[in-house]
């Protein structure tokens, strides 16, 4: 089992910033990825970011240059700084976490992040 707790979530004008951070615990010895995902109300969870090892990382088209995923392997930690925030990256973030082999996808239980106009 793994457990993840996010944080950093809150209100925000537009063009502002925040970092979320999601901190791993349990059975954390075999992480193979983490990244980032957000729902907006009456849509569907779409990916953020990811990062797999300590460099590797993929980015929606819709947060590339604004957003920075990177990790901290000895805290357990992975970030999420967002730069340049839009009324529409409004939604609950969530951490996920995929371990293995054999697979396994855990996720916290969500972070809001409000862009004001």
């Amino acid at each position: 089992q793994v457990q993840l707790v996010e944080s950093g979530g809150g209100l925000v004008q537009a063009g502002g910033s925040l970092r979320l951070s999601c901190v791993a615990s349990g059975s954390i010895f075999n992480i193979n990825s983490m990244g980032w995902y957000r729902q907006a109300p009456g849509k569907q969870r779409e990916l953020v970011a990811t990062i797999t090892g300590r460099t590797s990382t993929n980015y929606s088209d819709s947060v590339k240059g604004r957003f920075t995923i990177s990790s901290d392997n000895a805290k357990n930690t992975v970030y999420l700084q967002m730069n340049s925030l839009k009324p529409e990256d409004t939604a609950v973030y969530y951490c996920k976490t995929v371990v293995g082999p054999p697979w396994y996808s855990y996720w916290g239980q969500g972070t809001q992040v409000t862009v004001s106009s």
